[in-house]
């Protein structure tokens, strides 16, 4: 806790007076321009990968970078992702795995999650992810299917969808190499691809 108070005081001290005039601004103004979604681990910061500033990025972290495909009733990731699209009116949203995701390595490995009985039931929302990859214990390949299988439950937002139908905004996935700092960009491939005539 010691590191922490101690950078409460070096933000207070050095960064919040250099940075004052955008705090100011930001007191009474807040629009991002985007909604990162991203895993909870603290190896994976949205602002430090992107290079943002405070204000730019609307973030969402759960773990291994889950978003449960849109179902009735009060849902803390729905109302985010409502809230960002709806209210906030984000432009873009990215789902962003990362390698050595532990949600992703327990899935693939078959760990024992029996000790963790809320983890368990949460990774059951990346069945359709597991589903996709066909390579057993492959956990880059897992990490990249379940990135694609976020983007596919985030469409079923009505929010989302809506925005999507308009041209409002644009749907985009990540997956961040913690080693190498590359982050490679999942949707410009499928993009790029080829089509089938």
């Amino acid at each position: 806790m010691r590191d922490l108070t101690e950078g409460v005081a070096r933000f207070q001290e050095d960064v919040f007076p250099a940075r004052a005039e955008l705090f100011a601004r930001l007191a009474t103004h807040h629009a991002p321009h985007t909604l990162f979604i991203g895993c909870s681990d603290a190896r994976v910061v949205p602002e430090l990968i992107t290079g943002t500033e405070p204000g730019d990025l609307f973030v969402v972290r759960t773990a291994g970078n889950l978003v449960p495909a849109h179902t009735p009733g009060a849902d803390g990731v729905a109302a985010s992702i409502e809230y960002a699209v709806a209210a906030l009116g984000v432009k873009d949203i990215v789902v962003c795995g990362h390698s050595a995701c532990g949600a992703m390595t327990a899935l693939a490995e078959g760990h024992d999650l029996s000790g963790a009985p809320a983890v368990a039931a949460w990774l059951r929302h990346a069945d359709a992810s597991r589903a996709r990859a066909t390579a057993g214990r492959d956990v880059p390949a897992l990490v990249r299917q379940n990135v694609l299988a976020q983007l596919a439950n985030l469409a079923t937002h009505p929010s989302v969808a809506r925005a999507l139908a308009a041209g409002e905004t644009a749907l985009h996935g990540w997956v961040f190499d913690i080693p190498t700092g590359h982050v490679e960009n999942l949707t410009a491939a499928a993009n790029a691809a080829p089509h089938a005539a």
